[in-house]
C-alpha cells in the first residue's frame, strides 16, 4: 500500500504528453509542524507534554527524520494509578523507556496498515499494529482515538490508552500481571511488597 502524506494512491502512472499522474483518494494539505510543534499546540497532550520536557525527548521529536508517535492523551495518562503515574515522571530511566515505547522508527500512516505488522519502537521492543474492520488496533486493542495528524517528521497517531512497557514497571507490577500473580499478593500480605516496588 502506497501513501502520499497519508492519501492512498489509488492508480499510478497515468502518462500525459507532459508528465505523470497519479490519483490519490484526498486533498494533501500544507503541513508545516514536527511533531514537537504538535503536542505543543494540542490541548489534549498537556500531559504528554510536560513527560516529554522531562525526559528530554524534544529535540528527537523535533529533528529531521520519519517517526511515528502514539500520543497518550490526558485521558490515557490519568487511567493509570496516580502513584504509578508519579513514580514513573519521577524517574528519569523509566519515563524515558515509556516515551520511547511509543515512538516508532518510521513514519506509518494508516492507510498503509494491516493486520498483523509488526513494528519496532525506538525503545527496542516491539507492537502489533494491525486493523479490526475500520479501527486501527495496538497489540490486538483498538485504543487509537485520532489518526494522521501529520508533522514535517512523521505522523502521530492519538492513543487513549498508557503502553507502558516492562522496562518502567516495578517488580511488583510485573509480578501481578504474570504466572506469579498469587505470589505477589502474599507478599502484599506479609507486608513485603515495598521490597518489589
Amino acid at each position: 500500500i502506497v501513501t502520499v502524506n497519508c492519501a492512498r494512491l489509488l492508480k499510478a502512472d497515468h502518462h500525459a504528453t507532459n508528465g505523470v499522474v497519479h490519483v490519490i483518494d484526498k486533498v494533501i494539505a500544507t503541513t508545516t509542524n514536527t511533531i514537537q510543534q504538535v503536542i505543543e499546540t494540542e490541548d489534549s497532550l498537556e500531559t504528554l507534554r510536560t513527560a516529554v520536557a522531562a525526559s528530554d525527548l524534544s529535540s528527537l521529536l523535533e529533528s529531521e527524520g520519519q517517526y511515528t508517535l502514539l500520543a497518550p492523551t490526558n485521558e490515557a495518562f490519568e487511567k493509570i494509578p496516580r502513584e504509578t503515574l508519579n513514580r514513573i515522571l519521577g524517574d528519569p530511566e523509566a519515563l524515558r523507556d515509556l516515551l520511547n515505547h511509543h515512538i516508532l522508527k518510521s513514519a506509518m500512516c494508516a492507510e498503509a496498515i494491516i493486520a498483523g505488522l509488526t513494528m519496532e519502537t525506538l525503545e527496542g521492543t516491539t507492537l502489533d499494529v494491525g486493523c479490526s474492520g475500520e479501527e486501527l488496533t495496538l497489540n490486538g486493542k483498538p485504543i487509537i482515538a485520532n489518526k494522521d495528524v501529520l508533522a514535517t517528521n512523521g505522523v502521530v497517531h492519538f492513543v487513549n490508552e498508557l503502553l507502558i512497557p516492562d522496562s518502567a514497571k516495578t517488580v511488583f507490577e510485573l509480578a501481578q500481571e504474570s504466572e506469579v500473580s498469587k505470589s505477589a499478593d502474599l507478599f502484599r500480605q506479609a507486608g513485603l511488597s515495598s521490597h518489589l516496588t
